[in-house]
């Protein structure tokens, strides 16, 4: 069937270009196929993955069915993105003269409008994964999409990596069953598991001759400059550039139209909103600011006022990472490393977003060290290298809320939903025995909660129909539908009652009345805690404590720690084409004086003595998580040579086992402390996977329905959730430790947390390459940031800095 030629001239009345990856997807579309558009950020994917069904619709002017209930369902991971989708498919049909209705449904939408949505859905229905989720569990929901002919996974690589994924896999298989016409899309940018990525979204199916892979032959061209400090502090430690790097980004602001400041943390994004306008008062009025727990309404009007070309720069989170179509954007700064390649890229193409354009972006080196990983990243995107995104396998928590969705809404058979949920790739493996366990645990609550009346959820009626009958149980469950949990937040909110955003939980507790913090680019003090909000007043005094947030903890990826390890080799060889490598000489040449230099083909370790006691230092630049882990391995495995106790301190380049005592090294070298037999058994035997995994818990908990989180203004306090679900914990250790959900969290720390397999992978090259001890007098310029990390749990930052001063004179 012909790509109808309307189409063909509203581009050309546009004066677009037709690249030939839309045309593709347009053809392949009309063939009946599904498909995966593989294309960078601004580079039209929205019009191709779109425009499909609406040249079926122009081919078929007569044919009622297309304008009878809902024709495509556009699954978004992020909200912002929505409005712009919705935008642009009104504004194509609008032009094509097709009479079609666009709607959006997400936590943003009007109960008004969700209900009058339930009484007729759109044509063209734009929304998340928890809100299809949540049409699931509507009444006669088979009904309402028996008419459904396209669900589009925009951003498949955001979700990919995520429970979210899981949810859409399982609302998928659903689908497939009641609306036979159903095709599935997939919009993603590159991922390093390209093949794992297509077989997740489409599960058995995904190698079926209908599906193909449509790739955009178009280069995104991105410049990477690196925003070097004067001199370079030949002891490094985390923060100690960062802020001080300010007088050099104000130039770049000055000379683009639009900024994007990304910093990696919420904290982070205050002090540098607060310290711009500080630095350059003119900014007042076009400088603000966009994160997560920043109210939606403000959220909304910064996303406005840069489509309006009304700002200077914004400074941000990942709040603005996906999507979202800003073309007066020209400009990126990142403070701080991204951790990943993907991330990184990901970021640049915010600015240039428009076919052909070029993605300038800057990068900010919080400290001496991230010079180099600023080089590792420039080669990376050279050699096209990218992460892999980790998919869930198994998640029964996501199964479980699943199964009580389509019971609270017309219920389910058994061996109807089981073939459904079998064809997915995260379920693939499920056994009858695993599937009865979770229908017993639906209905009975399982083996161990049998006697309470509030775990015995679903009904079985006289034909075998698995429904829930009570309207609490019903009410509960749909305001409890989602995979998302994070840190419990609170809100905070002035006196007068004015809303202003939220902060987690954890950081407001520690704060007492009177005590001031930045928030939302306005210095507050806090004036009570009543319930679940932090009431505030605005206050004038210039110090005032950072709001901490999750965010900070991102590990490096291994694909970023590999290309680093070749670049602090290739930094050995002065003078140096690489401006950041030839920066950065001066700490190399201190660490080759003090200690040494490490090639791609050794392992270095670093022992020496101070008034603090006996420190050990690994370097396997493989990430914090990766370090956790393997520091507990290494010390059990020390401990076992000789009975001895560390503390372990660590960051992203490696890790110190410090002890009271001499450690014995070269025997544990010749013991082959880096083998990676039994690791497993190592893991379980010196971590405490037992309270990683009672942590990890509370969300299973919280995901499968076990723990209910409150009603909206009355939401459980975390400690409540947590002592909630460590007594199912300790309940299913003591009695069912073959419970699903409770192997499940073990399984979760270990790949997830602890990243098990990459540990294994990092343990097996050590095992190959050389180990050089080296015994040193003084700290190295790669062992003192693992050392003031250790003193930053202990002090506050004024205490620290002036510690790391007196530190560095000692020592240099």
């Amino acid at each position: 069937m012909p790509i109808p030629r309307k189409i063909y001239d509203w581009f050309e009345s546009r004066n677009w270009e037709i690249f030939p990856f839309q045309k593709r997807s347009w053809e392949a579309y009309l063939e009946g196929k599904e498909c995966m558009v593989n294309a960078p950020t601004g580079s039209g994917k929205t019009y191709a993955a779109g425009l499909g069904i609406l040249a079926e619709y122009l081919n078929h002017p007569k044919d009622k069915s297309f304008e009878e209930g809902i024709q495509c369902i556009w699954i978004t991971p992020i909200r912002a993105l929505a409005k712009e989708i919705e935008s642009a498919m009104t504004e194509a049909c609008e032009e094509l003269n097709i009479p079609w209705k666009i709607g959006r449904r997400t936590g943003d939408t009007s109960n008004k409008e969700r209900a009058e949505q339930l009484k007729q859905l759109p044509h063209i229905l734009i929304t998340t994964p928890e809100s299809l989720q949540l049409l699931l569990a509507s009444k006669s929901y088979a009904k309402r999409f028996r008419s459904l002919r396209l669900l589009v996974n925009d951003e498949w690589h955001e979700v990919l990596g995520s429970k979210r994924a899981v949810q859409m896999e399982l609302a998928q298989s659903r689908l497939k069953t009641i609306s036979p016409k159903m095709r599935i899309w997939g919009i993603s940018a590159t991922v390093g598991n390209m093949e794992e990525a297509m077989e997740v979204m489409w599960g058995e199916d995904h190698k079926s001759p209908n599906k193909e892979i449509i790739k955009a032959q178009i280069e995104k061209r991105i410049v990477l400059k690196t925003i070097l400090p004067e001199t370079v502090d030949e002891l490094p430690w985390a923060g100690h550039l960062g802020i001080s790097m300010l007088e050099k980004v104000i130039p770049v602001i000055k000379k683009s139209k639009t900024t994007l400041i990304f910093t990696n943390t919420r904290s982070q994004a205050e002090i540098w909103y607060q310290r711009l306008l500080e630095a350059e008062p003119g900014l007042s009025g076009v400088l603000a600011m966009h994160h997560g727990s920043i109210s939606r309404e403000l959220r909304d009007w910064v996303e406005e006022a840069l489509h309006a070309e009304k700002l200077k720069a914004v400074v941000c989170t990942s709040s603005l990472d996906l999507g979202v179509d800003f073309r007066p954007v020209e400009t990126i700064v990142q403070i701080g490393s991204p951790k990943g390649v993907a991330r990184f890229m990901q970021r640049a193409g915010r600015s240039g977003h428009q076919p052909g354009a070029i993605s300038n972006i800057y990068f900010v080196p919080t400290h001496s060290l991230e010079i180099i990983e600023s080089a590792a990243l420039g080669e990376a995107m050279k050699e096209g290298v990218l992460e892999r995104r980790i998919p869930y396998f198994r998640s029964f928590d996501v199964l479980i809320q699943y199964l009580v969705t389509l019971a609270v809404s017309d219920g389910f058979y058994p061996k109807e939903i089981f073939k459904e949920v079998k064809s997915t790739f995260s379920f693939s493996s499920i056994s009858e025995e695993e599937w009865q366990w979770l229908l017993d645990f639906i209905v009975k609550g399982g083996q161990s909660l049998g006697n309470y009346d509030e775990f015995k959820k679903v009904e079985i009626d006289e034909s075998g129909l698995y429904k829930v009958n009570s309207r609490k149980i019903a009410m509960r469950h749909r305001l409890s539908i989602g995979t998302i949990v994070g840190e419990s937040i609170m809100k905070v909110k002035f006196l007068s009652g004015k809303f202003l955003g939220t902060v987690e939980e954890y950081f407001i507790s520690r704060l007492v009345p009177g005590d001031v913090f930045w928030f939302s680019g306005r210095n507050l003090e806090l004036v009570q805690i009543k319930g679940m909000e932090a009431l505030v007043r605005k206050s004038n005094k210039k110090n005032g404590k950072v709001p901490a947030w999750g965010g900070g903890r991102m590990p490096l990826s291994s694909q970023l720690s590999a290309m680093l390890r070749v670049k602090i080799r290739e930094s050995l060889k002065q003078p140096n084409n690489s401006e950041e490598l030839s920066k950065i000489e001066p700490l190399i040449a201190l660490q080759a004086e003090r200690s040494f230099v490490p090639t791609e083909d050794e392992f270095l370790i670093e022992y020496f003595e101070s008034k603090d006691g006996y420190h050990a230092y690994f370097y396997p630049f493989e990430g914090r998580f990766v370090h956790e882990g393997m520091a507990s391995v290494i010390a059990y495995r020390i401990g076992l040579i000789k009975p001895i106790s560390f503390s372990i301190a660590l960051n992203d380049y490696g890790f110190e086992l410090l002890s009271d005592q001499p450690i014995p090294l070269e025997e544990a070298i010749d013991n082959k402390i880096f083998t990676s037999d039994h690791l497993f058994d190592d893991i379980q035997s010196s971590v405490n996977s037992t309270e990683m995994a009672r942590r990890k818990f509370r969300d299973i908990a919280s995901i499968s329905g076990l723990v209910f989180k409150g009603y909206p203004g009355n939401f459980k306090k975390d400690k409540h959730l947590q002592s909630s679900s460590q007594l199912f914990f300790e309940v299913f250790k003591d009695y069912e430790n073959d419970n699903l959900l409770f192997r499940q969290a073990f399984e979760e720390v270990m790949e997830f947390q602890l990243e098990e397999t990459r540990m294994r992978d990092a343990m097996k090259r050590i095992e190959k390459q050389k180990i050089v001890l080296q015994r040193i007098a003084k700290p190295s310029p790669f062992s003192f940031p693992i050392m003031v990390d250790r003193l930053r749990e202990k002090m506050s930052t004024e205490k620290l800095e002036d510690r790391v001063k007196r530190m560095k004179l000692k020592f240099e």
